[in-house]
């Protein structure tokens, strides 16, 4: 019994440290959510340049998930963490001060408005890795039975960063002076960041490398110490032999096991982006000041974020009795009505309390589904000998669409929110489609098990 207590404990702790990335994550993409406009008054930004700046870390996001692969691989699930976590620390001192060396203080040149988005993008490298290794690193310590729990904490940790910084930037702002937000408050929001980043780093040195990369770089021993301490000896040993079984060939092709997991796993990627999700939520007090619904913007975002917290608590506690095809179908078609109903809402000038709910529900359907299901699947469909190189791919494309999306939503909302919310609506609807018929279900198998699956597949 105690060993069994033992076992729980070290791994909600290696899951703990990890999960750590994904609250930087949703810490780090959604503080442009309640400094953007404040920031876009201090720069004198243009509403192409004010689009670029509240973006430009998604470039960074790019960045950071295309060279995923290639850092998992040579560094390490691990140290790729580590990695992260100093390109956060440093994003957000560079954020708070991008006048540092360079530049007097309050100056709004143009090469000042660069040197901030160069430390935005700094910031993003930092999320693209976390966004990719984080659930890498916990679906390879994961017992599979609670593996799609355990991913999907990383979504819960993503969601409550967001919901941290939305309280955080409305502390920051309220009773501040518009002058004084302008001048400081947004620096302050960014700067915020810097305490949980330096947690992060920190911890990462108490934490061991994943079981099935130490194999792949002939570590047995430490790999089935690390296992013991996780599944037990005997289990250990069964798993090791399994995790041996599929890695002695360390130089497959990324289509060894066919083109369709990969084109699977990147449209996986790009419908969690193209159902709109990411421009909602980084734009959120604005839009919530412009459909009213009574109280300040901020603070409805702070309501929002709550209730995507409830939300993704249900994906967490039904993914492994409901498995990841269902919960993705429901959410698709629950987005779908929380997007048409808002567009409805505007097509008919319907304010108040009706579309916030809309918005809401839109958001929350998102959070019991495509948000953690997708990291879920992303994390284990791919077999191991290509997973570093395959999620590699999918994160890039992830990050690609959800720049495009989030850089041309307030032209679009610009034009037309029933436009906006039509679209979005009209691509969930798509999606539930393409998980009905493409998606496969994984729940309650290995990773091992994924090789055999899709060489299955491919025999069809």
């Amino acid at each position: 019994m105690n060993i069994v207590k033992n076992s729980n404990l070290y791994l909600v702790s290696l899951v703990s440290v990890a999960i750590l990335g994904g609250l930087l994550f949703g810490y780090d993409t959604a503080v442009i959510s309640g400094a953007e406009q404040a920031l876009q008054q201090h720069l004198g930004l243009d509403a192409f340049w004010h689009g670029v700046t509240a973006s430009s870390a998604l470039i960074g996001c790019v960045i950071g998930g295309a060279i995923s692969g290639v850092c998992a691989s040579r560094l390490g699930r691990r140290d790729s963490l580590r990695l992260a976590a100093v390109l956060f620390f440093v994003s957000a001192l560079g954020s708070y001060y991008p006048e540092f060396l360079f530049f007097p203080k309050g100056d709004t040149s143009f090469a000042l408005i660069m040197a901030f988005n160069l430390y935005r993008i700094i910031g993003g490298v930092g999320v693209g890795l976390a966004s990719a290794i984080c659930p890498m690193y916990i679906a390879e310590i994961a017992p599979s039975e609670i593996r799609g729990k355990l991913v999907s904490c990383n979504q819960f940790a993503i969601i409550f960063g967001m919901l941290v910084v939305y309280f955080v930037n409305y502390l920051i702002k309220d009773g501040m002076s518009d002058e004084e937000l302008v001048a400081n408050g947004w620096r302050y929001m960014f700067v915020s960041e810097a305490i949980p980043a330096a947690l992060f780093g920190i911890l990462l040195f108490f934490v061991p490398k994943t079981p099935r990369y130490l194999v792949m770089e002939g570590n047995d021993a430490k790999a089935c110490q690390v296992l013991e301490r996780i599944n037990g000896a005997l289990k250990a040993r069964q798993i090791l032999s399994e995790i041996k079984s599929v890695t002695a060939e360390k130089t497959e092709g990324l289509f060894t096991y066919g083109v369709a997991v990969i084109v699977i796993g990147i449209l996986l990627s790009v419908f969690q982006q193209v159902i709109g999700i990411n421009a909602v939520l980084y734009y959120a007090p604005r839009i919530f000041e412009r459909i009213g619904g009574g109280g300040d913007g901020m603070m409805q975002t702070v309501i929002m974020g709550v209730v995507n917290i409830i939300f993704t608590l249900v994906a967490i506690f039904t993914v492994e009795k409901m498995g990841r095809k269902p919960l993705l179908i429901i959410g698709s078609l629950g987005m779908a009505v929380g997007a048409l109903g808002t567009a409805a809402c505007d097509e008919f000038q319907v304010g108040g309390l009706l579309p916030v709910l809309c918005i809401i529900v839109y958001a929350a359907a998102f959070m019991m589904s495509w948000g953690p299901i997708c990291w879920v699947l992303i994390a284990e469909i791919f077999p191991n000998t290509i997973r570093g190189k395959a999620v590699a791919i999918a994160v890039a494309f992830q990050w690609i669409f959800n720049y495009l999306v989030s850089s041309t939503f307030p032209a679009m909302y610009e034009f037309s929110p029933f436009f906006a919310y039509s679209i979005y609506g009209v691509i969930c609807l798509i999606a539930a489609v393409f998980v009905w018929k493409w998606v496969p279900e994984t729940k309650g198998k290995t990773l091992e098990e994924m090789n055999q699956l899709w060489l299955e597949r491919n025999r069809k």
